[in-house]
C-alpha cells in the first residue's frame, strides 16, 4: 500500500482514493479555523508592507498589479489608469521618500474571500528627520499621537478581494488628517 494513498471500501458503488495530506488539511482547517484567519491577516499586512516598499521605489507597475481589474480609488472615482497617472505626479512631486506607519488593522470577511484594512501613515522625504515611532508599531493610537503634530498624516482604508488565491485591493480611500480628525467615510 502506498504511504500517500489510502484505499477506502466501496462507497456508492465506486472506489475512492483519498490523499492523506488533503484529508489532514481539511481536518486541521476545521479544528483550527482561527489560525488560518490570522495567517490571512498577516498575508494582508505583508502585502501592505510590500506596497509601501513599491511606492518608495516609485514602482507604478508593481503597485497596479496589486489591484483588481475593477479597482476604484477615492476620494473621487479613479480607476487603475487614473491612479497610475496620479501616483506618477505624486512620486515626481515628493522625489525620494519614506513611508512610515504602525501595524495596519485587518478585518476578514466571514467567507474569507474579502477583507478590509486600515493604515495610518506619513510620507517623509528621505533626508527629513522623523519622529521616533519604531516602538509604537503595535500601538496605532499612540503612533498617531506622536506623529500628528510633526508631519502630514494620512489614513488609507483598503477593501481586499481574494482572486485565484491572491489578495488584491478592490477599493482604496485616502484621507488626510485635518487637525480635528479624519473625514467621515
Amino acid at each position: 500500500m502506498s504511504p500517500v494513498l489510502t484505499f477506502c471500501p466501496r462507497i456508492g458503488g465506486r472506489k475512492f482514493f483519498l490523499l492523506r495530506p488533503a484529508l489532514l488539511g481539511v481536518i486541521l482547517s476545521l479544528v483550527f479555523p482561527s489560525c488560518s484567519k490570522e495567517d490571512e491577516a498577516e498575508k494582508i499586512r505583508s502585502l501592505i508592507k510590500e506596497g509601501a516598499e513599491l511606492a518608495e521605489k516609485h514602482d507604478l507597475s508593481g503597485l497596479i498589479k496589486c489591484t483588481t481589474e475593477d479597482f476604484l480609488a477615492q476620494p473621487g472615482k479613479h480607476d487603475r489608469r487614473e491612479v497610475r497617472r496620479i501616483l506618477w505626479f505624486a512620486f515626481n512631486h515628493y522625489g525620494h521618500f519614506r513611508i512610515i506607519y504602525p501595524e495596519p488593522s485587518v478585518d476578514l470577511g466571514p467567507e474569507g474571500r474579502e477583507a478590509s484594512a486600515r493604515v495610518y501613515f506619513l510620507i517623509v522625504k528621505k533626508e527629513q528627520s522623523t519622529p521616533q515611532v519604531k516602538d509604537l508599531y503595535k500601538d496605532p493610537k499612540g503612533w498617531i499621537e506622536e506623529v500628528g503634530d510633526t508631519a502630514d498624516l494620512y489614513r488609507l482604508s483598503l477593501e481586499w478581494s481574494k482572486e485565484k488565491g491572491d489578495w488584491l485591493v478592490k477599493r482604496a480611500l485616502l484621507e488626510p488628517f485635518r487637525g480635528t480628525g479624519f473625514s467621515v467615510q
